[in-house]
């Protein structure tokens, strides 16, 4: 059986089936459409407005801030005894403890470098088939922002020795928008105690999309500067030495802070300990090479006052001396019990204070 044809023709008149005819239909002929929009009148009592996002978080911060205010008044006690005990002491004393922290912050960052490659890498660029040498750049760059220059609260991509490529996709956001942001923020918290500036942009870091380069390093170095923002002879404020437990990233602004200042008291106490024992050994040493002539032993006194570890080589590059002169004082002070050998080796042999 053949199927049945229906053919279109000029008789039919039905309007909603010729195709003509619907085509040509007048937008204002379609009542079933709706009409252009009206503006309703805005008669309405205004609702509450959420605040912007960088008045929150820093509520949050000032809020815990009051709550550990007693805590954050100890902290920055013994972080202004220690500005004073530097602003006072010598030169050597803020770069030894700048090499202490650098290599604590490596370890924290995963880095893991040593101190006596540290100093080695530091004071003769020399470094090990097992060295990594973007470990080592990064850490180096710890040690200059540590020991001197310019803060972060200027320039900070000239602070990270960060810059835009020449060439950058449409896409993707800059570096100085995003420092930018994070600037604005901790200048936004400038009511804030410097402490407490520095825990929230330690943590606000990654948020601001900076965490790409050494993230955990960048970060902890940054405010360690800002922390110590408003001292003269502190130029960073310890946050690694004898452990890392305040940078532990977890928890709300109030426990966050919490840690963060008890790991601060806890790293500025192991700092005055540390120039407690440099002091002494520094007076005992001065007695005992009283009767040395030269300059070489009060260069050495001043190179074991400054690093942690010392070998022959980079005491012959700090100090300028002959390579036999340090050798033969080398084996002076450790025989008078002012230095101790830490390689049990014979050659490459690294000494230290022996307290």
């Amino acid at each position: 059986m053949k199927p049945q044809v229906y053919a279109l023709t000029d008789d039919f008149d039905d309007p909603f089936i010729t195709i003509e005819e619907d085509e040509e239909a007048h937008e204002e002929d379609l009542w079933f459409l709706p009409g252009p929009l009206e503006e309703e009148p805005d008669d309405l009592l205004p609702g509450p407005r959420a605040e912007p996002p960088d008045t929150a978080v820093i509520d949050d911060w000032a809020k815990a801030e009051g709550v550990h205010a007693a805590r954050l008044a100890k902290v920055a006690g013994r972080l202004g005894a220690l500005d004073d005990r530097l602003l006072r002491g010598p030169e050597g004393w803020r770069h030894r403890l700048a090499l202490i922290e650098a290599a604590d912050l490596s370890w924290f960052a995963g880095d893991r470098v040593s101190s006596d490659r540290l100093a080695l890498w530091i004071s003769m660029r020399l470094s090990g088939a097992q060295d990594d040498p973007n470990a080592l750049a990064r850490v180096g760059w710890a040690v200059r922002r540590l020991t001197g220059g310019p803060g972060p609260n200027g320039d900070l991509a000239a602070f990270l020795d960060r810059r835009d490529p020449e060439n950058i996709e449409d896409s993707a956001e800059r570096f100085e928008d995003r420092a930018g942001g994070w600037l604005d923020v901790m200048a936004a918290a400038g009511d804030l105690h410097p402490i407490t500036r520095a825990c929230m942009g330690f943590h606000l870091w990654s948020l601001a999309g900076l965490g790409q380069h050494g993230d955990q390093m960048e970060a902890a170095v940054t405010a360690s500067r800002v922390a110590a923002s408003d001292g003269s002879g502190a130029i960073f404020a310890p946050l690694a030495m004898g452990g890392a437990g305040g940078l532990r990233v977890s928890g709300l602004p109030t426990e966050r802070l919490a840690r963060w200042l008890d790991g601060m008291n806890s790293a500025i106490l192991t700092a005055m300990r540390t120039l407690d024992d440099i002091e002494a050994w520094t007076g005992r040493a001065e007695n005992v090479m009283a009767h040395l002539s030269g300059r070489t032993p009060v260069a050495l006194r001043k190179a074991f006052s400054q690093w942690p570890l010392v070998s022959a080589p980079m005491a012959e590059s700090v100090t300028g001396a002959s390579r036999a002169a340090i050798q033969r004082n080398l084996a002076w002070m450790e025989e008078s019990g002012l230095i101790r050998e830490v390689t049990g080796q014979g050659r490459f042999r690294i000494w230290t204070l022996e307290n």
